[in-house]
This record gives C-alpha cells, structure tokens and sequence, in this order.
C-alpha cells in the first residue's frame, strides 16, 4: 500500500488571504477557513494548508517548514531568503497592478530627492528594502521599523516613511508626496529547494501553478460560439479579435459551420451585433473558468 504523502502549502493571512482563496476557487480548490484555526481546509487530500503572514512566509519555506507558499516578492527581498520563484501571479485585494513601495515625505517637507535626507529619520515595516535602497544612493540615514500606522509618522515621529501602496489614495488621504519608487512588488508563488527536487512535490507544485494560471488567464474572458454560413465566414472572422484563431468545426449542412473563439467579456455587447450582421446565426456566449496554453 503506498504511503499518502502531502504538499505543505501556506497560504498568506491578511490582506491577501480572501484573494488567494477566491484564485483558488477559481483554479478548482475549495479552501475553508476557520476563525479559530490557522489550518485551513482545502479539498485536496495531498494538501496541507497554513495561514502565514506574508512577511514570515519565505523564511519558512526556506526553512523547510513549508513546501511551498504564496508572498509577494517585497517580502523575498526583505527576509533575504533562498527560496525558488515558481510563478508569478499578479493579483491582488484591489487590483491586478503591481503594489508599489513609495518613499513619501509631507506635502510640505522641502526635501526633493532620496540625497536630501541624509541624517533624516525613516519609518517603515521594510527596513533591509529601505536600508539597501539608501545604501544604493550613497543615503545614510536612520531607519526605524514601523508597526503600524506607518502614514500618520511623518512629520513629529519621522521625516519620511517608505510605504506600499496599491492606489495611493491612502498617501494622499495623509497628505503625504512620493519622492521615489523603491520597489514594485508582485506575487510569487515559491518553493523549498529541496522540496522542488522531490519528483511528486515538483509535480504536485507545477499542477497547482499550471491550474492558478488558468485561472487568471481566463480572468475578464468569455468563450462565443456561433453558426456561420460559409458565404459569410471570411466577413465574420474579419470581426473576431480572438485570443488564438477560432476554431471552425463542420455542421451537418455543408454550406454552415460552428465557430468558437474566446474574446475580452469587455467587448462583446459591441461585437454580437456586428456578427449578427455579418450573418452569424446560435450566437452562444459562455463563462471560462480557466484558459491553459
């Protein structure tokens, strides 16, 4: 009887938490949480979840406590760890840009550029990313670590912060300026080193990548099928911003034939009438829940 073996996967708390839950779902996993465990439940049996902090996740997984894990590559950079970057996944809680770390001074400071604070004091949760970033330009400055609240600091409890920030409304909302981009940072989806040379951890990890990546593809995307008369097929497909060229398929009558594509859901109240027009006939428009390579 073989042994049943399991993944350790983390899965980030926080923020990121419901996001990555719904990717999930949208992949095929069902992941349940509960409000008194860190275990989460997922319906893989070779998986095994753990709510980590995104800041504390690639420590662990370097470790070998996890196997594999979702963070953001700010937070790779921050820990220094040596851990193995699978797969990007741009997603987010507000949008699928990147997050961005900013550093931000009081619309009212006079300092200009990053060579002003020299001397100055900088609050952030990213010190090594901030420390490195200094050191970069030549900056010595002294940079405390923030706990939190990092926005209302600057300017009786520092001069400057270096923040993430998605939208910036929250900087703006604290009347803060950015004077420089430190970072831009997605998510990552990484691996133990030593776990991705396991021959069934590796393919358990590239399963659940190849299926997140599906996902995301299929993301604002719809499928549209329809029947065209040949006479009219040239003029049809004329119309079809596909994603790859449409599939066409033989009908039983010889003069028509199916045609499937997937396009932009964006863009389908403006094209069915056009391919309406153009003698499209069983326009079907149907959700994708994943669209692989």
């Amino acid at each position: 009887m073989q042994e049943s073996r399991a993944l350790k996967l983390g899965i980030p708390a926080g923020s990121l938490q419901e996001a990555t839950a719904e990717l999930f779902r949208r992949a095929g996993y069902r992941i349940t949480f509960s409000s008194r465990s860190y275990y989460p439940s997922i319906d893989d049996d070779e998986i095994e979840c753990l709510l980590i902090r995104a800041q504390e996740m690639a420590r662990y997984v370097e470790d070998g406590v996890l196997d594999a894990g979702l963070t953001g590559y700010d937070w790779i950079q921050e820990t220094g760890a040596d851990v193995l970057e699978v797969a990007e996944l741009v997603f987010s809680k507000v949008s699928r840009r990147p997050v961005r770390w900013v550093l931000c001074v009081p619309e009212s400071s006079p300092v200009k550029t990053v060579k002003d604070l020299e001397g100055k004091r900088i609050a952030t949760e990213a010190v090594g990313l901030t420390q490195r970033y200094l050191e970069k330009h030549g900056v010595k400055a002294k940079v405390e670590f923030s706990w939190g609240a990092t926005e209302v600091k600057p300017p009786k409890l520092a001069d400057a912060i270096v923040e993430v920030t998605e939208t910036g409304s929250s900087l703006v909302a604290n009347k803060l300026r950015i004077v420089d981009e430190v970072l831009k940072s997605t998510t990552r989806f990484i691996a133990n080193r030593q776990a991705y040379a396991d021959t069934w951890k590796k393919q358990k990890i590239d399963d659940i990548v190849l299926m997140l990546r599906g996902a995301m593809a299929a993301e604002g995307k719809v499928g549209l099928m329809m029947n065209v008369e040949r006479a009219n097929l040239s003029k049809v497909l004329s119309l079809l911003p596909a994603l790859q060229q449409p599939t066409i398929s033989d009908l039983a009558d010889k003069n028509w034939v199916d045609v499937n594509t997937v396009l932009d859901e964006a863009v389908v109240r403006r094209i069915i009438p056009r391919l309406k027009s153009a003698g499209a006939r069983g326009l079907v428009e149907y959700p994708l829940s994943k669209v692989i390579d």
